[in-house]
């Protein structure tokens, strides 16, 4: 039983995640500066709640606002979910800052920096 369960959460994390990111690729695109990118949606086993990640590049200032929008429209984000996913509770959304792209993206200009000291 637990294995059903578990492919369902991975199946509804995987159309939340399909969801909200078309949501922002069309209607809500123009709501902040910088490049907001989700990068995965995490369910609690009962469905009820689901955290969803996302990566921003652009400073701090333009990070505050993605996350003060997330906060303030997560009623309106949840509905408009709710209108696509076909199950019968909508899962309560939780947005968290995951800075993974941006780690990588610094990693990888810091091996640049290495590799060009070592061609000199």
């Amino acid at each position: 039983m637990n294995v059903k369960q578990y492919r369902r959460a991975d199946r509804v994390s995987e159309e939340i995640l399909r969801i909200i990111s078309g949501l922002f690729e069309t209607e809500l695109s123009g709501c902040w500066k910088g490049m907001v990118t989700f990068t995965t949606v995490r369910l609690t086993g009962d469905l009820r709640y689901a955290t969803v990640y996302f990566s921003h590049l652009g400073d701090d200032e333009e990070l505050a606002s993605v996350v003060d929008y997330f906060r303030r429209e997560n009623k309106q984000i949840r509905y408009a979910v709710g209108k696509q996913l076909r199950i019968r509770h909508i899962p309560e959304l939780r947005f968290k800052y995951d800075p993974s792209i941006e780690e990588g993206i610094k990693i990888e200009r810091l091996l640049n920096e290495i590799k060009s000291e070592k061609k000199e």
